[in-house]
């Protein structure tokens, strides 16, 4: 019985070892080039144990090789678990940044957005014209734009004139300079739903008869950007 069964045990063992030399020069210079892995001498420990125990000598040498394939197997199994587990906490730490680089982005939104309420400025004319000069087209673009990226606000638009000429041409006059004011500021991003735009004729002139410099200030087109809350308290008033 015991005779038989060391018989069969050798053509097993050699079907093992076969197996093991199946993987080829390639991979066994690779095997040979690098140092063996702490789980790899742990499985060719243990192979050689057990090749002792189920066949001499000779399945010492089996159980090794054996051994030290399963061994570097699960070594590399480890390994790629450890890389897997470095990428995700990098992607981590990228969405992170991102996430982070949003919520500033969004701050610095709102920021922009109360900084720009209750802003005015002011467009000059010449008398009897509504043309704008080169120089107000920019700085009204700019204005357009920050009343733009300022979200839910109001742009007032004011059209003025002196006091010369009669109420009902001052009145058209104002309207004309408004309009194109409003024009630019529209091709600048704004809403039209967001403008207010009026015409005041001469009726807020406050200078005095013949003062030729005091009109040139009347000649005006005033642009604010006012918030929901100051809009409010403008119509209210």
């Amino acid at each position: 019985m015991s005779v038989w069964t060391t018989k069969l045990r050798g053509p097993a063992l050699g079907l093992t070892l076969a197996s093991a030399l199946l993987a080829g020069p390639s991979e066994a210079a690779e095997q040979a080039a690098k140092p063996p892995s702490k789980q790899e001498n742990m499985g060719m420990v243990s192979g050689l144990a057990v090749g002792a125990l189920a066949g001499g000598p000779f399945g010492a040498v089996i159980g090794a090789a054996t051994g030290a394939l399963l061994g570097d197997r699960y070594h590399k199994q480890q390994e790629a678990k450890k890389s897997l587990a470095a990428d995700l906490s990098q992607s981590k730490a990228v969405s992170s940044q991102l996430e982070g680089d949003l919520a500033q982005t969004r701050e610095q939104g709102v920021k922009l957005g109360m900084a720009s309420r209750d802003l005015e400025t002011s467009v000059g004319f010449r008398t009897g014209d509504s043309t704008l000069a080169d120089d107000d087209v920019v700085r009204l673009q700019k204005m357009g734009a920050l009343a733009n990226a300022a979200g839910k606000v109001k742009v007032r638009v004011s059209g003025y004139a002196d006091p010369r000429g009669s109420e009902q041409f001052n009145a058209a006059l104002s309207e004309r300079r408004a309009d194109a004011v409003a024009h630019v500021l529209i091709q600048s991003g704004v809403d039209a739903s967001q403008l207010v735009v009026e015409a005041h004729g001469a009726a807020d002139s406050k200078t005095a008869q013949g003062d030729l410099d005091g009109y040139a200030f009347d000649r005006r087109v005033t642009v604010k950007i006012e918030s929901d809350a100051s809009d409010a308290q403008v119509a209210k008033n």
